[in-house]
């Protein structure tokens, strides 16, 4: 793997951290509009972000390539309404779609790589649609039936 496309994956390790950081800050707003199903929900999008982080952690890891932990910024903290807190998910979440899909063009070459990203691009699917989803409900129930509705997901 050449050192280009090591960084820029390194560099997508911190974004999901950031990621998994944000989503926790957003929990964190919605508990303190006691919102517990919402704040649930980001809780375990938090979770999966960590998640998406070791799998690419693994990844270079297994290659021999040093991971270097760069700083994560401070997320967030608050949003005008519940809803933009979701709408803010959804942007995000295409905003990572972008980083995958422009870490898949540096990989062009490297079939390996592209088999593991390849995960990552179906990810990136599912997560712009559970985005949409949960955007839709909050935009269409009553808060109090929303955030119940999301402490089921």
């Amino acid at each position: 793997m050449d050192e280009t496309l090591s960084n820029k994956i390194n560099y997508q390790i911190n974004r999901e951290l950031y990621s998994g950081y944000l989503y926790l800050s957003m929990a964190a707003y919605l508990d303190s509009k006691k919102l517990k199903g919402g704040s649930n929900w980001m809780k375990k999008q938090a979770a999966e972000e960590y998640f998406h982080a070791m799998k690419l952690y693994e990844y270079l890891a297994g290659k021999n390539i040093r991971i270097t932990m760069e700083a994560i910024e401070a997320p967030q903290e608050s949003w005008e309404s519940v809803e933009a807190v979701f709408e803010h998910v959804l942007a995000h979440e295409k905003a990572v779609t972008g980083m995958i899909n422009n870490l898949v063009s540096v990989a062009q070459g490297d079939q390996e790589t592209l088999g593991m990203l390849d995960w990552f691009v179906h990810e990136q699917v599912e997560e712009e649609e559970s985005a949409e989803k949960v955007l839709k409900i909050v935009r269409e129930l009553p808060l109090n039936e929303a955030n119940k509705k999301l402490g089921e997901r």
